[in-house]
């Protein structure tokens, strides 16, 4: 065990709501109120349409990769020195929104482009829920 912490994401009035879905285990996506255009991350104006309307839903949780890395060298190494190599990616969502997050569950050098994936939660320090996804069984 050593002294140093890893930072946890701080939810705001624009990401609150995907944090708390979150700790219920549930991944939830900002869509816009009036065109219906889903975003990812949080935002209070529609990219396509400039409204301010906002509403949420339920994602299915399932995607594919997209891009990612697996980390052998982390910085800072005193505080992700024990977790490499893991693997960052880059995952598109089946509501067509994209999205960073871990893959685990897996050899990090298995992972290959578009391959599927599912969500799945894991407790972080602090209380906070964090979205990471696992391979999806066909």
């Amino acid at each position: 065990m050593n002294d140093f912490s890893k930072p946890v994401p701080v939810a705001d009035s624009d990401s609150a709501p995907f944090w708390e879905g979150c700790r219920a285990h549930r991944l939830m996506i900002q869509r816009c109120g009036s065109c219906k255009t889903p975003r990812f991350p949080p935002m209070r104006t529609c990219p396509k349409c400039h409204s301010t309307e906002t509403e949420w839903f339920k994602a299915s949780g399932r995607g594919t990769v997209y891009s990612w890395i697996v980390v052998q060298h982390p910085v800072p190494r005193e505080v992700y020195g024990q977790d490499v190599p893991y693997v960052v990616a880059l995952i598109d969502l089946e509501e067509g929104v994209r999205m960073v997050s871990n893959v685990i569950g897996l050899d990090p050098h298995a992972i290959i482009g578009n391959m599927p994936v599912e969500v799945t939660f894991e407790e972080g320090q602090g209380g906070v829920v964090l979205p990471k996804f696992k391979p999806r069984e066909a």
